[in-house]
């Protein structure tokens, strides 16, 4: 453990998201409109009926919530840097791997998947169950997005395992949960009480752990 979570000195873009961290000062008018976005993407769904789609984009959301508190997490427990950390201009960095503008994205990315599954879960592509399929699929064009964002020096990873050329681990956790979930989700079709129950029990857990990690000082 200690080989793959090193205890060495902090690095420096890790000050500095520390330095940004929920800071109100650098808040932007942009996000009320990209917030009005999210909500007319969600209001078009329901005004539709589609509470699997909108389930399955909060379901998407949750899940993206977990990882970055756990991602915050480690970045205590290492006492050097979390898997992934967010610098840059952003209006309002909530956790040290999490921005504002990531959370509106990532809002709406679930519902845009799911949008795209074929009716027929058992449809093959390239021979490959469409679900599957298209989770990895989305899942690296989601990773190609994180590496530029890492060359151009305002998204970061350290450790060696969470890296170039370690994608696949970052393909798997870092985004296939996430899509994985909205297609599970998505999939119980028109039972909705079941879906609420899945997605409540994502956000009662992310609120005890974000509650314990608040009262801890690790957030």
């Amino acid at each position: 453990m200690i080989d793959l979570l090193s205890t060495a000195a902090v690095p420096d873009f890790v000050r500095e998201a520390q330095s940004m961290l929920r800071d109100g000062s650098n808040f932007s008018w942009s996000m009320v409109t990209l917030l009005g976005l999210v909500i007319y993407v969600y209001a078009v769904e329901v005004g539709r009926g589609r509470w699997d789609i909108v389930l399955a984009g909060l379901a998407f959301l949750m899940m993206d919530g977990f990882n970055e508190l756990v991602n915050s997490a480690i970045f205590h427990l290492t006492d050097r840097a979390p898997l992934w950390t967010v610098t840059g201009d952003t209006s309002y960095l909530i956790l040290i791997g999490l921005s504002i503008e990531i959370v509106l994205l990532f809002a709406i990315s679930g519902v845009a998947f799911v949008k795209q599954l074929p009716e027929d879960p058992k449809q093959k592509i390239l021979g490959l169950p469409n679900r599957f399929a298209l989770a990895a699929l989305f899942s690296i064009f989601c990773v190609l997005v994180e590496i530029i964002l890492v060359e151009l020096g305002i998204f970061h990873w350290d450790y060696w395992w969470w890296n170039t050329p370690f994608i696949p681990l970052i393909v798997i956790f870092g985004y296939g949960t996430f899509f994985g979930v909205a297609a599970w989700v998505y999939d119980m079709g028109k039972n909705t009480s079941k879906q609420i129950k899945v997605v409540g029990t994502m956000a009662t857990i992310n609120l005890a752990l974000g509650l314990a990690l608040g009262f801890a000082g690790w957030l």
